[in-house]
């Protein structure tokens, strides 16, 4: 499949899509405590997205055959699951970290973003996990600039992580975004051997660094969704969706 560069229109409509998951994760990690359940978010992200006209990007999505239509309009993911939790009647409690990850659809166009959240007092580990993989996360954003290359991108966000000794998941990556969710190319969160495309302006991309406390390995759930850690340690993932401008930075559309 080719890779689709965005007009400015598209990029356009692209940002309101990647505001609206912005603000709302905003709203969402307020709303995080101890003893809230978790199906609240849920609820609360339909209301909004019922409120802005836009559709639940997740729910019903299916990657290939093998995937059950996925049945909720978040994926909240708790300690050592890594991506793609299902919501379910469970309260968060002091200590755990929540990734909560959120696409959206408005006039046609997909934004899609994801936060790690501390409930309540965390442990020193999982503050230390948190603020590597987001820092990874702005350092591929730093690196996405036209006339560089996707190995750029994987090249700066293994470099964040590979000095704290944590775990970079294979097999689970950025990719590109448009009217489709999942657009060309794959971005890994380690260097190939090849370069990889070069970056263009119009290039839309999610950035999704996935990082584990513990051993790389994951492993899938008996719900066909949920993935978590093989040996049980913690994660955590961080994501913007950005545009490569012809100068400069990327854009990140997924700002609150």
């Amino acid at each position: 499949m080719a890779i689709k560069l965005k007009s400015e229109d598209e990029i356009r409509l692209m940002r309101e899509a990647g505001r609206l998951v912005g603000r709302t994760l905003a709203q969402i990690r307020e709303m995080v405590r101890p003893g809230l359940n978790i199906l609240e978010i849920e609820e609360f992200v339909a209301q909004e997205f019922k409120k802005a006209g836009a559709k639940e990007t997740f729910r019903n999505y299916r990657p290939s055959p093998r995937y059950p239509p996925y049945p909720s309009n978040i994926c909240i993911s708790i300690n050592e699951q890594l991506v793609h939790g299902i919501p379910v009647d469970r309260e968060l409690k002091e200590g755990d970290i929540v990734t909560f990850d959120l696409g959206a659809t408005l006039n046609g166009y997909v934004g899609d973003s994801a936060i790690t959240v501390g409930v309540g007092k965390v442990s020193p580990l999982a503050e230390k996990l948190m603020r590597v993989t987001e820092e990874a996360l702005w350092a591929g954003i730093r690196a996405a600039r036209a006339g560089n290359y996707l190995n750029d991108i994987r090249g700066a966000i293994e470099d964040a992580i590979r000095p704290h000794g944590f775990g970079i998941v294979k097999g689970y990556g950025g990719h590109g975004v448009g009217r489709d969710m999942h657009e060309e190319p794959h971005v890994e969160n380690y260097r190939q051997r090849f370069r990889g495309p070069e970056l263009k302006p119009g290039l839309v991309l999610a950035l999704e660094p996935m990082v584990t406390a513990g051993s790389p390995e994951v492993v899938e759930g008996p719900d066909g969704w949920t993935v978590s850690t093989k040996d049980g340690s913690l994660c955590c993932h961080f994501e913007h969706t950005i545009a490569i401008r012809a100068e400069g930075e990327a854009e990140v559309l997924t700002l609150p």
